[in-house]
């Protein structure tokens, strides 16, 4: 990555990560630098205990209700900086879509949104009762290294939904895939893809990475015309050649190109090794039938990557991915896979802020102030990601790469090396783990680099304790 030959910035990471943001008030801007410094002082803890008075509170829940507050705002200087770090990389960028769903409890659902409705028992008449509940939905776009460092968010989309289409019930009377994309929350894909594509301002580099969900054909055409690239995992059987056959029909004819040996964890967390047969194919892929005249026919490539046993305790893996790259060879299509399996790095992110920052315990009354308060817990979790795999992808950096002068020498103190006879390592891994330390880490020979749990922990602690510091120093001179 060439960490060690950059010039590290003298400005603390959040001053980089709000420098874009401007609001149409000095005065919301001056609030959104005090509130998101005491958020990300206290990750997961609720606006009252980060406020600490009810004058700060009170502010607080203003900012997130006035109506000169938004999401695109918040997260201005946070994209900014995601750019300033993509263009440093020199590799392809890996773009991860998906989407989560935020669940809150409340009594007015109208004020936040319908998320789902299922059955809920039966009543002493036998009659099935029904629940509807409450929520947000958003769609991430996090742009990541080939090594799976996180850089940053490069596209967020929010959405409730007021009613329920009756999805099941429309599939009866009309073909799916005839009604507009426009028309369905599938759009959410090719607008992401768009905003981050254009943002980050390198589309041959970027690599667009979906599950099946992404499996849209309307999406491989907007790729193709803002010229960037894809791999998404296939789940339609799309026509093909000239329309008399399939793509599964013409992936039967093709043989086995390689072998590939890959390390799985079982359903007991366990270890296990799976071969996997890789066969790939260059096909013409057809819309579909009722879109033929809007779009144009695209020569894609297929790759099949299956073990040929059924393992214990474990799903099978059959993967079958569709990239609008070329592969020529098995080193291209093992290539193609990797990436592919980097898209679990983005349900990663959604894991730390729904139990790092722990945004569906969040009181607030609508869905308007929920959306700025994720938007602002979105940046916090990337910092806590990126702290946690920048230890395992450039653990021999200098610690000015993530922490002040001030933080560096807190550690120093806090937690003495356990050797004093060997020369002390001073590089990013070992101040990383002394804050992992804080949180509860253990570091014992064999245990596994820090994770995002001990990280956020950690680095509450080391906020609180720098903050008694500058305050010790401010009445002792």
């Amino acid at each position: 990555m060439g960490i060690e030959q950059k010039t590290f910035p003298t400005e603390t990471w959040m001053e980089r990560e709000l420098a874009g943001c401007k609001f149409r008030d000095v005065r919301l801007e001056k609030r959104f630098r005090k509130l998101f410094e005491q958020l990300s002082g206290a990750p997961g803890e609720s606006i009252p205990m980060v406020c600490q008075d009810w004058a700060n509170t009170k502010a607080a829940y203003r900012f997130f209700s006035n109506e000169r507050v938004s999401e695109e705002e918040i997260l201005a200087g946070h994209f900014g900086s995601t750019r300033e770090r993509v263009l440093a990389e020199s590799e392809p960028i890996l773009v991860l879509h998906d989407t989560t769903e935020f669940t809150f409890k409340r009594e007015d659902i109208d004020a936040i949104g319908r998320l789902n409705k299922g059955a809920a028992g039966k009543n002493h008449l036998g009659q099935t009762n029904y629940y509807t509940s409450c929520g947000i939905l958003m769609h991430s776009s996090l742009a990541v290294t080939t090594d799976g460092l996180p850089l940053g968010m490069a596209a967020i989309k929010f959405w409730t939904r007021q009613k329920f289409k009756g999805t099941n019930a429309l599939k009866k009377r009309i073909n799916p895939t005839r009604v507009p994309i426009e028309q369905k929350e599938s759009i959410r894909w090719l607008e992401n893809l768009r905003q981050s594509t254009a943002l980050l301002d390198c589309p041959q580099r970027c690599i667009h990475v979906g599950d099946r969900e992404s499996d849209i054909y309307e999406l491989f055409c907007a790729a193709k015309q803002v010229k960037t690239h894809f791999v998404v995992r296939t789940c339609v059987d799309r026509l093909a050649g000239k329309g008399d056959h399939t793509i599964a029909d013409e992936m039967k004819d093709v043989g086995v190109k390689g072998l590939y040996r890959i390390e799985v964890r079982n359903n007991k967390g366990q270890f296990d090794q799976a071969i996997l047969e890789i066969k790939y194919h260059r096909l013409r892929v057809l819309p579909p039938i009722g879109k033929q005249r809007q779009y144009p026919e695209l020569t894609l490539t297929v790759i099949h990557a299956q073990e040929t046993t059924m393992p214990k305790d474990r799903e099978k893996i059959d993967w079958k991915l569709m990239t609008d790259l070329p592969v020529n060879s098995r080193t291209e299509a093992i290539q193609k896979i990797q990436w592919y399996a980097l898209r679990w790095k983005i349900e990663l992110f959604h894991k730390i802020l729904k139990s790092g920052c722990r945004a569906e315990q969040s009181k607030l009354r609508t869905a308007e102030r929920l959306v700025n308060l994720i938007s602002v817990f979105s940046v916090l979790s990337w910092r806590i990601f990126w702290l946690t795999m920048i230890n395992r992808t450039a653990p021999e950096a200098p610690p000015e790469l993530a922490l002040t002068k001030i933080e560096i020498g807190l550690l120093d103190e806090l937690l003495k090396d356990s050797s004093p006879s060997s020369p002390p390592k001073n590089n990013l891994s070992t101040y990383l783990t002394k804050i992992a330390r804080l949180g509860g880490y253990l570091g014992r020979a064999n245990d596994s680099p820090p994770g995002n749990t001990v990280m956020w922990r950690g680095m509450a602690r080391l906020t609180d304790i720098a903050l008694g510091f500058a305050i010790a120093a401010k009445l002792c001179g």
